[in-house]
């Protein structure tokens, strides 16, 4: 019976460990659509750290009903860094987006072309790519910018439908204390451009930066078939930073 207790509490103690990290140092997430594409694939399994940011609310989640507003040793994103938050519409779901606007930029899609206080961002076309699929994982080429923001953060970016909704927005002006997200597919991303979706993001309610992909799987990968977790196993996208 001691043997039994003993065991009991050994566990006990490795899940509070693990929850301790979790909330206070790293968090896993695995990525369940493209809209950040092809910086993140559908089935990355992502690390993002919690203490980048300090600490909110939601880095406890789901325990943040019972936690006060504002952060603990908190330090702000910076421009292109890619996010893990909670969108206000939506307080209960983690989105991953691309920090674009800062507080008090002005923002505006023109013609498919990212404009930050009234000056178009560097954007250099440099083919077609099939790293965009779709949701249901079709994939066909489409086309392929490098974007450089004004602090030299350069991503890729997919251009999947000309003249789309999202090509040409109003002037968004980014209040005080949040942020403007946006995603990598950009004709395929609910983010700030789509207020009843996401909407202008308070500081508050970020959660961490992504820092590296820990393991890939494509959708051919299920755990009714264990081989598939080798079949499906993305070699190239193993300990693979996010930029």
């Amino acid at each position: 019976m001691a043997i039994f207790w003993d065991n009991v509490k050994t566990i006990l103690y490795a899940l509070a460990l693990a929850m301790v990290l979790r909330f206070t140092i790293a968090q896993p997430f695995r990525i369940p659509s493209g809209s950040m594409q092809p910086t993140l694939a559908v089935g990355d399994y992502i690390v993002v750290t919690k203490w980048s940011y300090g600490y909110g609310r939601f880095s406890f989640a789901p325990l943040e009903g019972l936690l006060p507003h504002g952060r603990l040793f908190g330090s702000a994103p910076d421009r292109g860094d890619v996010v893990v938050f909670r969108p206000v519409p939506e307080p209960d779901r983690d989105f991953i987006k691309r920090v674009i606007g800062l507080p008090g930029d002005r923002i505006q899609m023109i013609d498919g072309a990212l404009h930050i206080n009234g000056e178009a961002v560097q954007r250099e076309l440099l083919g077609m790519t099939d790293e965009c699929p779709e949701s249901n994982g079709m994939g066909r080429q489409v086309a392929s910018y490098r974007e450089t923001l004004p602090n030299g953060v350069s991503y890729l970016t997919c251009d999947k439908i000309e003249r789309s909704e999202l090509d040409n927005t109003r002037v968004y002006e980014v209040p005080e204390g949040h942020y403007f997200m946006m995603g990598d597919d950009r004709d395929n991303s609910a983010d700030s451009r789509v207020p009843s979706v996401v909407g202008y993001v308070p500081y508050d309610n970020l959660v961490g930066p992504a820092q590296f992909v820990v393991v890939s799987f494509d959708e051919t990968t299920s755990l009714f078939r264990p081989w598939t977790l080798f079949t499906g196993f993305r070699g190239d996208r193993f300990l693979k930073a996010v930029e």
